[in-house]
């Protein structure tokens, strides 16, 4: 089976890799189980030197790894250079916090003494997506590599060169040899990954199909997953918002990543009364977005990773419309420019007056679209805001300190950010409730997801 790398700009494919065999994927599983054996025992400053060399080699060649990531999946460049110096963040952070985070933490019981220790638990599968082909390998990997364990990626099957590059990366920072392992192989190897005895745990970004299937796996094996599934990220603007800015950071929030990020603000939920100005806001702002050639540095919004996504994204939008959707601004390929009909383009679009029963209300739409509806309270926001399947990122905006505790409190969500767009940093944990996921990856709890927790009690 091929594993192909396809420029989605224009179609062409641009290098096609063999997925390793059978017996190749058991050679590797073997190399990193050896290679946990004495990593494992590595000093925390072999691995803060390796990790701090790996953040060094993702800024000086920032615009290199960015190209990459544009090329195979389409962002736009000067997002994906961002990513990569993201990624040197990460590292740099668990460089730094990461022993003090593992520290044995003492506590007070009546044995003579007694603690927590956190040990590392050995091979640790990642199953990872194309939308932040560097970002989503790295915030996993720099945590697990910090707490003694070795990793196997298997990365999603668009982005092969994105997955060797991460592997070089780590390997020319230092970490010993089979510490840190890139797999080519396709979705339907992971089952024979969860079930081998030398993986003791995995971590999956990716759709519900995928975590359902590799948690059930790992259910059936006894082994520990952490999941972060998908999103349809609710933004609320009351009336007291600072309502240019919410738009601002409406459309940033929207289009991040061509609008391919599961904590997109996917839902703008606006109180009726500033509704109208609120659009009169967003309208310009949709409109001024620059798309094409996502290696112009000038350009917002670049093609889709694949035609079936794009397709995808325009059955539910059409859904919508043939229910009675308004179509604010934009709604279809057919409205952009010849030039942009080749690849995997979807322009810009808000969709406004989404009556029920459409696939806005249970979907999570996984492109530059914008569902907007209109609420007359604060209970009717919330009330709306939670009524989704998923459970990951929310924004509310507003000025008032009841109804921000009230957003802060009763949102059912991993995160709710006041006045501010959803995003992940290193010092805060990152992950979801419902079918959003479970676990969590950054912060302490993170790098405590892959660890033993052991009980130590000692009497002399």
């Amino acid at each position: 089976m091929g594993i192909s790398s396809v420029n989605p700009t224009n179609g062409t494919t641009v290098r096609t890799f063999e997925a390793l065999t059978s017996a190749e994927v058991d050679s590797a599983l073997s190399r990193a189980h050896r290679a946990f054996q004495s990593y494992r025992r590595s000093p925390f400053v072999q691995r803060r030197q390796c990790l701090q060399a790996a953040a060094r080699q993702l800024e000086d060649r920032a615009q290199e790894w960015g190209k990459l990531m544009t090329l195979e999946m389409g962002k736009p460049v000067s997002a994906a250079i961002a990513e990569a110096k993201k990624c040197a963040w990460v590292c740099r952070y668990y460089a730094e916090q990461g022993e003090g985070f593992l520290r044995d933490a003492p506590m007070d019981t009546d044995a003579a003494q007694s603690m927590v220790r956190y040990q590392p638990l050995g091979v640790i599968l990642g199953v990872m997506p194309w939308n932040f082909p560097f970002w989503q390998v790295f915030r996993f990997a720099a945590p697990t590599l910090m707490a003694g364990n070795t990793v196997i990626l298997k990365h999603a099957s668009n982005v092969p060169q994105c997955a060797i590059a991460i592997e070089r990366i780590f390997r020319e920072a230092g970490f010993p040899e089979d510490v840190f392992q890139t797999l080519l192989v396709g979705s339907d190897a992971v089952q024979q990954l969860i079930a081998d005895e030398r993986v003791q745990a995995a971590t999956l970004t990716g759709s519900e199909a995928a975590g359902a299937s590799l948690a059930a796996a790992a259910g059936k094996h006894i082994k520990k997953v952490v999941l972060e599934l998908g999103g349809s990220d609710p933004f609320i603007v009351m009336e007291s918002a600072d309502l240019a800015k919410a738009a601002e950071t409406a459309v940033a929030a929207r289009m991040l990543n061509n609008g391919q990020s599961c904590i997109a603000a996917k839902r703008l939920i606006v109180q009726e009364s500033v509704a109208d100005a609120f659009i009169e806001q967003l309208l310009p702002r949709f409109a001024a977005l620059k798309m094409g050639d996502p290696m112009d540095a000038e350009i917002d919004i670049g093609p889709l990773a694949t035609p079936a996504i794009r397709d995808e994204l325009h059955r539910q939008v059409q859904a919508c419309v043939a229910s009675g959707a308004t179509v604010l601004i934009s709604g279809g390929p057919k409205t952009m420019p010849s030039v942009l009909q080749v690849g995997n383009f979807y322009p810009p679009t808000l969709l406004g007056d989404i009556p029920s029963g459409t696939p806005a209300e249970r979907e999570e739409f996984f492109g530059p679209v914008a569902l907007l509806f209109r609420v007359k309270t604060l209970d009717e926001a919330i009330a709306l805001a939670n009524d989704v399947p998923f459970g990951l990122g929310a924004s509310a905006w507003t000025t008032d300190a009841v109804e921000r505790d009230r957003f802060i409190d009763d949102l059912n969500a991993g995160a709710v950010f006041i006045n501010e767009m959803v995003k992940s940093d290193p010092r805060l944990p990152f992950g979801g409730i419902k079918a959003s996921g479970f676990g969590r990856e950054l912060g302490v709890e993170g790098i405590r997801e892959f660890v033993n927790i052991k009980t130590v009690w000692i009497n002399l």
